[in-house]
C-alpha cells in the first residue's frame, strides 16, 4: 500500500479558488491539483531567469485575457438568456442573483409576515 500524503490547510481568496475551479474543469483536476500546478510553475519560473518585470508583465498579460474571455462568456451567456427568458436556465440566474443580493429572503419575510397577519385576522373573525 503507498504511503499517504501529508498535507496542511491554508486559507486562500475564493476568488483564486474559483479560477483553479474554471481552469481545473477542462483538464479534469480537482481545484487542489490545479493550485498545486501553478504552485509548481510558479517554482519553475522563479528558477527560468526570468525578471520581476518580465514574470508581472506575463502574469498582467494572462489575468487580462482570462477576464476578458469571461467577460465575453458572460455577455454571450446574458445574449443567450435574454433571448429566451422563459429558460430553466435564465429563471435559476434570476433566483441566484435575488439570493445574492438579499432581496429573495426579503421577499419571501414579507410574504410569510402577511400570511401571519392574514391567519391572525381569521382567528378573529
Amino acid at each position: 500500500m503507498a504511503a499517504a500524503k501529508n498535507f496542511a490547510s491554508v486559507k486562500l481568496p475564493e476568488s483564486l479558488v474559483q479560477q483553479a475551479r474554471d481552469a481545473a474543469q477542462p483538464l479534469r483536476r480537482s481545484a487542489a491539483g490545479q493550485i498545486e500546478y501553478w504552485a509548481t510553475l510558479g517554482r519553475v519560473v522563479e528558477h527560468s531567469g526570468l525578471t520581476v518585470q518580465e514574470a508581472r508583465d506575463a502574469i498582467e498579460n494572462y489575468e487580462t485575457a482570462t477576464r476578458e474571455a469571461r467577460e465575453a462568456r458572460i455577455r454571450a451567456e446574458a445574449v443567450t438568456l435574454d433571448a429566451v427568458p422563459d429558460s430553466l436556465e435564465h429563471v435559476k440566474r434570476r433566483v441566484l442573483a435575488a439570493s445574492a443580493d438579499g432581496s429573495l429572503q426579503a421577499h419571501i419575510r414579507s410574504i410569510v409576515a402577511d400570511n401571519h397577519q392574514k391567519a391572525e385576522l381569521r382567528k378573529v373573525a
